[in-house]
């Protein structure tokens, strides 16, 4: 990320911010702001320190995922913590926690992280029931194992798997299909809203199994589908796509959900982010 495309960023959220500034009343997120760390997968890997400079420059305090390729876990946990910026939840491949749970754990807790969320169920071209009843049992057993070494299992939604199933979802089935004890859930609201969501409405219904949250929005006029993929340059700064994000944040409030991450898969992230974090700092109730 250039510093000059930074501070012209943060002119721009600036001024987002003043605009907003005659609204009244107290402010709707009071959380820690955090990032995920495939905001930054292609600048990471060649310049960590200074990415992680300016992920602390932007008043982010929280990250989730791991060690760049290369680095050792611990060395990139030391590089967050001296900078204030800690390791709530990383990530791990189907494959790999199926296979190997006690390998992500022993990751997990070299970076200090209480969650572990898987983000993709393999499956054809379609997610189908049985690709859910595969998921919920496996979710299950992976789930025990996580949760009596004192980690907590999440499942991050894609968008394919609100496909229909009797008078709900097949997210549905997973939810329902699933022991809450041992599997918790990230919302991403991107891929819910594309799925056919109202993210907020599924934060609702299951308010008590959504730990964690992607801050996200999609760019107005792409049609939802069940694909649970979309162009990256369809992601856009909160607040200028088509989902209702203070809507989101007054469920997740509610909710009691702590951990927010920023994910901005898109080209343009260094100048959508400082928008992004202007926009949620001047939300009020």
């Amino acid at each position: 990320m250039k510093k000059s495309t930074i501070f012209i960023s943060l002119l721009a959220a600036l001024a987002l911010g003043q605009n907003a500034s005659a609204q009244s009343g107290k402010p709707l997120f009071t959380g820690q702001i955090g990032v995920q760390a495939y905001t930054f997968r292609s600048s990471m890997p060649k310049a960590t320190a200074l990415v992680l400079d300016t992920i602390k420059s932007l008043g982010i305090t929280e990250i989730e995922g791991e060690a760049p390729k290369g680095m050792a876990q611990d060395e990139f946990r030391k590089m967050c913590n001296d900078r204030g910026i800690s390791i709530p939840s990383t990530g791990a491949g189907y494959d790999a926690i199926v296979k190997d749970p006690e390998g992500v754990i022993k990751q997990a807790k070299t970076l200090g992280a209480k969650y572990v969320m898987v983000a993709w169920i393999p499956h054809g071209k379609e997610f189908t029931l049985d690709d859910a009843k595969k998921a919920a049992a496996d979710f299950n057993r992976v789930g025990k194992i996580l949760h009596e070494a004192g980690v907590t299992f999440c499942y991050h939604n894609h968008g394919y798997e609100f496909g229909k199933y009797n008078d709900g979802t097949l997210f549905d089935y997973i939810a329902q299909n699933t022991d809450p004890k041992y599997v918790s859930f990230e919302i991403d609201i991107l891929w819910s809203f594309h799925g056919g969501q109202d993210p907020a409405a599924l934060i609702n219904k299951y308010p008590s199994r959504i730990k964690l949250m992607h801050l996200k929005d999609i760019r107005k006029g792409v049609a939802n589908d069940l694909t649970g993929g979309t162009d990256t340059k369809n992601d856009v700064a909160l607040g200028t796509g088509q989902i209702d994000i203070p809507g989101v944040l007054k469920a997740a409030k509610k909710a009691g959900i702590k951990h927010y991450f920023i994910e901005d898969e898109s080209p343009s992230y260094s100048q959508q982010l400082p928008v992004t974090i202007a926009y949620i700092k001047s939300l009020k109730y």
